[in-house]
């Protein structure tokens, strides 16, 4: 099923206001659910989606944009939130991101990280300005969410701690590259690391920096 914006749209401020989110959740009995991503630029590596239901009675203290947080904060409140909350993660690999491109990709790994919650939630925001074809749910998009709405914030932080901890333990499977470093994100070293050794089966050829690149 498919929901563009409909007259259950929800109103978000320029920054998170706990109170006026918790009687959001309360009309959907607390089912609300925010979803984000991570890695959708990288040059290599999965993108990671993540989906997470609060506790507006239990919230982890200090919730932001991921990008706004500290290494340390971001793994602090990782596990705040998944002893707090209900929360799924799924991905999509390079070999399926070039053969869907990003955006598509991302999407559907969206819907399975929805599908995947334990609690099945009434209503979902995701992050940026698609709503995933595919939910079972109405939803809407917010763009710049993850700075706005808590709940996203939340998926912002699993996943991106998620996506890290992942390229860390790849650099330990295709040495060379510096993926715990740079996280697969094209910084010059990632440049120079593709000139010498060529991509590896962990880079997504589809993107053009990695597709011209090699000794």
């Amino acid at each position: 099923m498919t929901h563009g914006p409909s007259l259950f749209d929800l109103p978000f401020p320029d920054s998170p206001d706990p109170e006026l989110e918790r009687r959001h959740a309360a009309a959907f009995d607390g089912a609300l659910c925010g979803v984000d991503e991570a890695g959708r630029g990288p040059w290599a590596g999965p993108v990671v989606t993540a989906a997470v239901v609060l506790d507006y009675d239990n919230l982890p203290e200090g919730l932001n944009d991921s990008k706004k947080l500290t290494e340390a904060k971001r793994e602090e409140l990782f596990d705040q939130i998944v002893a707090r909350a209900h929360v799924c993660t799924a991905s999509a690999s390079p070999a399926t991101i070039d053969a869907l491109n990003i955006r598509a990709a991302t999407l559907a790994a969206m819907v399975r990280a929805v599908n995947g919650l334990a609690l099945v939630p009434d209503y979902v925001l995701v992050d940026g300005r698609d709503v995933p074809r595919g939910l079972q749910q109405p939803g809407q998009a917010l763009v710049k969410g993850d700075g706005r709405c808590l709940c996203i914030a939340a998926a912002s932080i699993v996943a991106k701690v998620t996506r890290d901890r992942m390229m860390a333990r790849l650099e330990g499977h295709v040495p060379g590259y510096g993926f715990a470093q740079h996280k697969g994100y094209g910084v010059p070293q990632h440049q120079v690391a593709l000139a010498e050794l060529g991509p590896s089966d962990h880079h997504r050829m589809s993107f053009k920096p990695v597709r011209f690149a090699g000794p």
